[in-house]
């Protein structure tokens, strides 16, 4: 006989019904450690990102994330859809811990305690990021990430330093936008994008990106966007050199150069022209020390098509040992040969530089060597910060996360600074040192705690410097805290910075400037 309660279910003492998503699943593993038992509880505040609150902090302090999310051109209207701190929140969770791929953004629906910290209410889905970039405004976008680019850097321009100009090729595996066949010796014939980039030397940071078809790799392509970033920043700003390799010693690189008073470091590409020179000066004497076993030799040079004659140095340096020639037999097939160089033979490699400088052979070599610096900072946003992924159907998305990714690059680049003056530390070892360790958020008497365990065998360096980190923050609330996020940001990037700066703090802010003017008077 029934009584209607056939579907209830007894609970024991301090059981609550609460359905399935409350029972946690036991399962048991045999290993040889012993048998344990495992259980989940997708409930709990942790997160593999347990030093992120020292960065947020520094976001806040600085102006950084809030600037960037209030200045953010995006408008959804729909009453369903994520609130835009949730979707650039999401973003840079994403872009920080290392996610190259939309489809990643779902391993980090989990986390339980950044999020919060950011002032974010979830972590949003993958589909929601891509539809809520898509619905920015070109246009609008590309200028909103070049101010907040510009605020990142610009206190720094005032000194004198070097501009990079560089293109990356990324390859493409689908049907995108601009996937066109153009320059790519690593994967021959496969479709590419690229990306012109314009980084301030030194402090490798990102001052500029512009992502294109894989077709248009050449400098004619990248100047526009070169003089562009040129005029925005002013006469005030702009660099003391220009650096660049051999596709951009070009002649109307060279003269809009000289037009607009900017000195100019290039590589020659090795035509006939400069072939010839280099056969004239290499049975002469006249060479001399430039460094790192290579000689210098000056001259002057005026390639067909260029407008004036222009200083050219020839460096060289001994080869010695067994040498790779490769060439092609009668067949047309490619073959590879070696060749013995003795202590009485003379085998030389070369390179061809043109510059409107006129410093000594050993600096222009040296200036020219820095630049393979550069080319790891490269290398760093291509394989370890996602320049090589991120793609999407349309060209327009695809620009808008280069820049992200340069935005965070740069941001996560002056935060490591902080802990570490003396030198530039890739993702690769700053992440796992500085941003990785599980911690787990807990709640009492409304006070909020973050137990890390870190991970790393180096902890107690990253320890030590969050130590010295959260001191100089405290300091900075107490003595900045009614002063303008701009100016904050100069006292965080004098820090950071200081054996760059040797020492001397940053101006403040020209506004900040003409007020205390102002009240002094």
């Amino acid at each position: 006989m029934s009584h209607g309660d056939d579907g209830l279910r007894a609970h024991r003492v301090g059981e609550q019904p609460g359905g399935e998503e409350c029972v946690r699943p036991r399962l048991s593993a045999d290993t040889f450690g012993g048998r344990v038992h495992v259980e989940w509880d997708p409930s709990a505040a942790v997160t593999p990102l347990g030093q992120l609150p020292f960065f947020v902090e520094y976001l806040k302090q600085g102006g950084l994330f809030d600037g960037w999310v209030a200045d953010c051109p995006l408008h959804l209207t729909s009453p369903n859809a994520p609130r835009r701190r949730d979707v650039l929140g999401t973003v840079l969770l994403s872009v920080l811990s290392g996610q190259w791929r939309y489809a990643h953004i779902t391993g980090l629906r989990g986390d339980g305690v950044n999020p919060m910290l950011l002032g974010m209410r979830k972590v949003v889905s993958e589909d929601a990021v891509r539809r809520a970039l898509g619905k920015i405004d070109a246009g609008a976008g590309i200028a909103w990430l070049g101010r907040h680019l510009d605020y990142c850097t610009g206190p720094l321009l005032s000194e004198p330093w070097v501009l990079d100009v560089d293109t990356t090729v990324r390859p493409l595996f689908g049907h995108q936008e601009g996937a066109v066949v153009g320059y790519n010796p690593r994967h021959r014939g496969r479709p590419s994008q690229v990306c012109h980039t314009y980084m301030m030397a030194a402090l490798r940071l990102v001052l500029e990106v512009e992502v294109a078809a894989g077709n248009r790799h050449t400098s004619k392509h990248a100047a526009p966007g070169l003089w562009e970033l040129v005029e925005r920043l002013g006469p005030s700003r702009r660099p003391a050199l220009l650096r660049g390799d051999g596709d951009w010693g070009k002649e109307a690189v060279m003269s809009r150069a000289e037009q607009e008073g900017l000195a100019y470091l290039f590589k020659l590409q090795l035509t006939r022209r400069v072939k010839q020179l280099v056969e004239r000066m290499m049975d002469d004497g006249g060479w001399t020390e430039a460094g790192q076993g290579w000689e210098g030799r000056e001259g002057s040079l005026r390639l067909e098509g260029w407008s004036r004659s222009r200083r050219v140095v020839v460096l060289r340096r001994r080869c010695r040992g067994a040498l790779a020639v490769r060439g092609r037999d009668a067949a047309g097939q490619l073959a590879l040969g070696f060749a013995e160089v003795g202590a009485a033979d003379r085998a030389y490699e070369t390179a061809v530089l043109v510059t409107s400088l006129d410093h000594e052979i050993l600096s222009l070599a040296q200036l020219y060597r820095e630049r393979g610096d550069i080319e790891n900072a490269f290398d760093e946003l291509k394989n370890q910060w996602g320049w090589g992924g991120f793609t999407t159907r349309d060209l327009a998305r695809c620009r808008l996360m280069a820049r992200t990714i340069a935005l965070v690059y740069d941001w996560w680049t002056l935060f490591v600074r902080l802990a570490d003056p003396e030198r530039h530390h890739e993702a690769i070892t700053s992440r796992p040192l500085l941003l990785h360790g599980i911690a787990r958020q807990t709640r009492h008497a409304g006070r909020t705690t973050v137990t890390i365990s870190p991970m790393h065998a180096m902890a107690d360096k990253a320890r030590q410097a969050y130590t010295r980190i959260a001191a100089f923050f405290a300091e900075l609330r107490a003595t900045a805290e009614q002063l303008p996020a701009a100016y904050r940001w100069r006292v965080i990037l004098s820090r950071a910075l200081v054996k760059y700066l040797k020492g001397r703090p940053l101006a403040p802010p020209p506004l900040l400037q003409h007020a205390n003017a102002t009240t002094r008077g």
